[in-house]
């Protein structure tokens, strides 16, 4: 009976060896899969980053625009004014380049991956030249002086400054931010969608007021993220 006891107390320890480990061999492959196989969502934005900044420059919107001006001179008691239309066209871009790590924020709580670029900035204008159209009065002033040059002068300057004043105005703006916001958003959800992760993309310009709980997930700080340490 005594042997039978000692086999029946040996098989029982070796049971409860046997489950300590496998439970053991379980949690140690279960750690293993999510530390090493399961995506990062900071690593992964942190790549699509590295990839956007490597573009410089992006453009997503442009519109034309036609300026019109007059420019008057007086002399000798004469007058003489000139009327430029000026059509040109800007382009809407953001530099790339400028974006750095801390402007992207991971919320793991709420799955939600918050970019905040630079702002949009006008470019041009590219003038129409083949376009252009003057008018003009005060025939005698103009051919006995140099009244005509610095019409032209005033007016392309005008024209130009015209041309920008109504690229910044409300409505094209938002229009340009709204086709970047969506390029931008689509470049960071691509490469999450493809590595299985689900997550809400957010992009903002510098130039807006930042939202409420806009941080990073501070179990991962940014500068380790960039050199892939855990």
């Amino acid at each position: 009976m005594k042997q039978g006891n000692g086999c029946l107390k040996l098989l029982a320890a070796l049971i409860a060896f046997a489950l300590v480990l496998g439970a053991g061999v379980w949690l140690a492959g279960d750690y293993l899969k999510s530390r090493f196989l399961a995506p990062d969502p900071v690593t992964v934005a942190s790549a699509s980053l590295q990839g956007l900044r490597e573009q410089n420059r992006l453009s997503t919107f442009a519109a034309r625009y036609v300026a019109v001006v007059t420019s008057k001179q007086s002399r000798m008691g004469l007058s003489a004014q000139k009327t430029l239309i000026m059509p040109g066209a800007v382009r809407y871009e953001v530099d790339l380049a400028k974006l750095r790590q801390q402007d992207l924020q991971w919320d793991a709580a709420n799955k939600r991956l918050t970019v905040t670029l630079p702002p949009v900035e006008v470019v041009g204008p590219d003038i129409d030249m083949g376009a252009i159209r003057e008018y003009d009065s005060g025939g005698l002033l103009m051919r006995f002086t140099d009244v005509e040059g610095q019409l032209d002068d005033a007016n392309r300057k005008a024209g130009q400054t015209e041309l920008i004043r109504q690229a910044r105005e409300a409505a094209p703006m938002r229009l340009a931010r709204d086709a970047t916001r969506r390029a931008v958003e689509h470049s960071f959800a691509l490469p999450l969608k493809a590595a299985g992760l689900d997550a809400d993309i957010a992009v903002r310009f510098a130039d807006e007021p930042r939202g409420p709980g806009e941080r990073w997930d501070e179990s991962r700080r940014p500068e380790d993220v960039i050199a892939n340490k855990w």
